[in-house]
C-alpha cells in the first residue's frame, strides 16, 4: 500500500515538477535541457502583455476577495441566527455552488450578462449612456458566484466551534450588539475571515474556465497563458506557471496556518 501510495503521488506530481525544472532551462524548448537559467524569468516579467494581464489578474483576485469575504461572512453570521427549513435550504444552495462545474457556471453566467445587455442596452443608448460589455467587471460578478460559497463555508465552520459564552457574557455586561460583534466575535473570527480571503484570492487568481467564458475582450494571465501554449510550450511559460504554482502554494499554507493557529489556540 505504500508503494502504490508513493505511486500515486508521483503520477499527480511528477508533471509539476518537470514545468518547475524545466523553467530554469537556458534551452528554447520546453522539454530540451540545454542547462540552468533564470533568463526565462527575466524574460517572462518583461513582457507588456504578461505585465497586462497580470494586473488585470491581480484586479479581479483583489476585488473578487474583499467582496466574498464581506458579504460571505454577513452571509454566515447570518444563516447561524436562521433556523428550520430555510436555512437547510440556503445551506444546500451554497452547497450546489461548491459542486457545480466551472464550466456550467461560466456558461450560466455568460448567457445571464447577455440577457441582460439585451434588455439593459437599448435603454442605456436612448438616454446617450455607453453600452455595457463584457469586462474585468463581468468576471468579479462570477467570482464572486462561487468564492463567496467557499467562505461562508470557512465561517461557518468557525462558528459553529466558537464559544457562545463569551458572547452571553458581553450581553451580561450591557454591551451593545455591535460592540459585542466588534470587540467579541470579529476578533474570534479573524482568523478564519482571512483565510477566506487568501483562499478567495487564490481561486480567482488562477481561475481560467469561468473568466475565459466572461473576460470579453480583455485578457487575464490564465487566459493568456492559454493564449501562449497554443502557439507552443516555451520555458518561458513553465517560468509562468511556476511562478503561479509558487504564489497560490504560499497563499494556501498560509491560510491553512491562519486556521490551525486558532484551531489551537481554543
Amino acid at each position: 500500500m505504500r508503494l502504490y501510495a508513493a505511486l500515486i503521488y508521483v503520477f499527480l506530481y511528477a508533471p509539476i515538477a518537470l514545468i518547475v525544472v524545466f523553467s530554469f532551462n537556458a534551452g528554447h524548448y520546453a522539454m530540451d535541457w540545454q542547462g540552468f537559467s533564470i533568463e526565462w524569468y527575466g524574460k517572462a516579467f518583461s513582457n507588456p502583455i504578461l505585465i497586462k494581464s497580470l494586473v488585470s489578474s491581480l484586479i479581479v483576485a483583489g476585488s473578487t476577495s474583499v467582496i466574498a469575504t464581506v458579504v460571505g461572512t454577513l452571509c454566515a453570521l447570518g444563516l447561524e441566527r436562521m433556523t428550520g427549513w430555510l436555512r437547510q435550504l440556503f445551506d444546500a444552495l451554497i452547497y450546489i455552488a461548491i459542486m457545480v462545474p466551472g464550466v456550467v457556471i461560466g456558461i450560466a453566467t455568460l448567457i445571464a450578462f447577455v440577457t441582460l445587455f439585451d434588455t439593459v442596452n437599448p435603454a442605456l443608448e436612448a438616454i446617450g449612456i455607453a453600452r455595457l460589455q463584457m469586462g474585468l467587471w463581468t468576471v468579479i460578478a462570477a467570482h464572486v458566484l462561487f468564492n463567496l460559497a467557499v467562505v461562508v463555508l470557512i465561517i461557518r465552520a468557525r462558528l459553529a466551534g466558537m464559544d457562545r459564552s463569551l458572547v452571553e457574557a458581553s450581553e451580561d455586561l450591557y454591551a451593545t450588539p455591535l460592540a459585542t460583534f466588534r470587540q467579541v466575535v470579529l476578533p474570534a473570527l479573524m482568523p478564519s475571515i482571512l483565510a477566506g480571503l487568501l483562499l478567495s484570492f487564490t481561486f480567482s487568481f488562477e481561475d481560467f474556465i469561468i473568466t475565459f467564458f466572461v473576460a470579453g475582450p480583455n485578457t487575464t494571465l490564465p487566459i493568456y497563458m492559454y493564449s501562449s501554449i497554443r502557439r507552443g510550450v516555451t520555458p518561458e511559460i513553465n517560468a509562468i506557471g511556476t511562478a503561479v504554482l509558487l504564489t497560490s502554494l504560499a497563499l494556501l499554507i498560509l491560510a491553512q496556518f491562519l486556521l490551525r493557529t486558532r484551531t489551537s489556540s481554543k
